[in-house]
């Protein structure tokens, strides 16, 4: 275990590496408001391939899969890592058509005002919003607790170093620098990620003694047609995929794409890529369960690797976590911008464009704030997690449908989606209560609103939605 003062000084050595590589980057790019929040049709097949892993390594895939396998096993491993691909794949056909719909927007919800009106608009925007809080705040979680492993480093250190330093480059120079620093990231997170599957491997002694020590003490982790691992693996496939399509920073590089190839490129083979990765690191938690590991789940893969790690390596952990963290919470900082101004333009028009950007900025840094509160308090943050992702699921078909049937209407959305959440609620846990209904809970959150949009289009309408209106309401802003 490293000294507290050492561990501190290498957090701030490799933030400040990252910073002041962004704020280089963004000191030569200052290009306009346009370029600030989207970066439009300006990233090429390799550039936009590499931004969106960066923003699929969060720190959570060193957590989540792990402690997923250690609880649903094979089933929950491959349910997280088809939840991680999928996205991906039905991303080309959505970002192919919104850039065709909207060749001057900004963000999903743009098109969610243009297309259903306010009611469903104020739903969705409050769900992706709370969605990127949450994605923050678990980010800056898991770099405080792995660092926390790593030496005794009170969480607030952390956290408040990694927020700070990111908030700088991020806010200066807005997308363009976060794919920037995104290309510089991936080439410490990929590296790193192989070198943790050798050392992982090496740390079990191969595949032979987890495998007979999960016959043994738990051999329906094995199966991945155990009942269990089943609901486990359709729950975390529901939640990751239908999540991901609501993440701004994902839309962001939609529109950042040059055209249509450089979006089907970037997008499969970062799916492509991302999949065997999660799958891999899922792993780790079948040999934590299989070596009887001292430790907990969450923790399942630092436990079974770091056990009697070298000074290198522990070093290389805290940058290889900071690459992680900031590869998204920058993107996730970029995406609450163009939120922000995007939409406070729509509710004050009238406001100057440079007031837009420091009126945003401030609501960055306030909840940035909040998120480094709750980060610095070590709390668990799977349930909002676990909320967040059930907005998501019950938003999902209802927002998505209407990508292409004229027939469908603002109001058969909007009952739709609250039909969804309705039905998912009923078995969602109490903040508290035992998590055991969520297969449940998932499942009639996302299936709900397909069987109420279907029955509501039934109904006699001659009324048809004109796509070509879409277009006409998105503002463009100055260059």
């Amino acid at each position: 275990m490293l000294e507290s003062q050492t561990a501190i000084l290498w957090l701030v050595l490799f933030s400040a590496i990252f910073a002041i590589a962004g704020l280089a980057f963004a000191r030569r790019h200052q290009d306009g408001l346009e370029d600030f929040i989207v970066a439009r049709n300006s990233q090429t097949s390799q550039a936009t391939l590499l931004t969106l892993l960066a923003t699929t390594m969060g720190t959570w895939v060193l957590f989540g899969p792990a402690e997923s396998a250690t609880w649903g096993g094979i089933g929950a491993i491959l349910g997280y890592a088809l939840g991680a691909l999928i996205p991906r794949l039905v991303m080309i056909p959505l970002g192919v058509r919104i850039r065709q719909l909207m060749p001057t927007g900004h963000t999903l919800t743009e098109f969610v005002y243009a297309r259903y009106g306010r009611s469903v608009y104020v739903v969705v925007l409050s769900i992706m919003l709370f969605y990127l809080f949450i994605s923050l705040t678990a980010g800056l979680t898991g770099i405080a607790q792995m660092v926390a492993l790593l030496a005794p480093v009170p969480l607030w250190i952390t956290a408040s170093i990694v927020m700070l330093s990111t908030l700088l480059y991020t806010l200066y120079g807005g997308l363009k620098v976060t794919i920037f620093t995104d290309r510089i990231q991936m080439f410490v997170i990929l590296p790193f990620i192989l070198l943790i599957l050798v050392l992982g491997w090496q740390a079990t002694g191969g595949i032979t003694p987890v495998i007979e020590g999960l016959q043994e003490k738990a051999p329906h982790l094995l199966n991945p047609f155990n009942s269990t691992g089943m609901e486990t693996g359709v729950t975390f496939f529901l939640a990751v995929c239908l999540t991901g399509l609501f993440y701004q920073g994902t839309w962001q590089r939609i529109f950042a794409a040059k055209d249509n190839k450089a979006i089907r490129n970037g997008f499969i083979f970062s799916g492509l890529i991302s999949f065997p990765i999660i799958l891999a690191l899922g792993l780790f938690g079948l040999a934590f369960v299989g070596l009887s590991v001292p430790g907990t789940g969450s923790t399942a893969l630092f436990s079974v690797m770091l056990g009697n790690a070298p000074y290198w390596l522990l070093i290389g952990m805290i940058f290889f976590g900071l690459a992680l963290i900031m590869s998204s919470a920058d993107s996730t900082i970029s995406g609450f911008h163009s939120l922000f101004i995007i939409d406070l333009n729509r509710i004050l028009p009238k406001l100057e464009e440079s007031k837009l950007v420091v009126a945003s900025r401030w609501l960055i840094i306030v909840i940035s704030i909040l998120a480094l509160i709750v980060a610095s308090k070590g709390f668990s943050i799977l349930y909002l997690f676990l909320l967040a992702d059930l907005l998501c699921c019950a938003a999902a078909f209802p927002v998505f449908f209407g990508f292409y049937n004229a027939r469908y209407q603002g109001y058969q959305a909007l009952l739709s989606l609250i039909g969804g959440l309705v039905a998912g609620f009923f078995y969602f846990p109490m903040p508290g209560e035992p998590i055991a209904f969520l297969f449940e809970s998932f499942l009639l959150a996302t299936l709900i609103p397909v069987a109420i949009s279907l029955a509501l289009l039934v109904l006699p309408s001659k009324k048809m939605f004109d796509f070509t209106l879409i277009s006409k309401k998105i503002k463009t802003l100055s260059n």
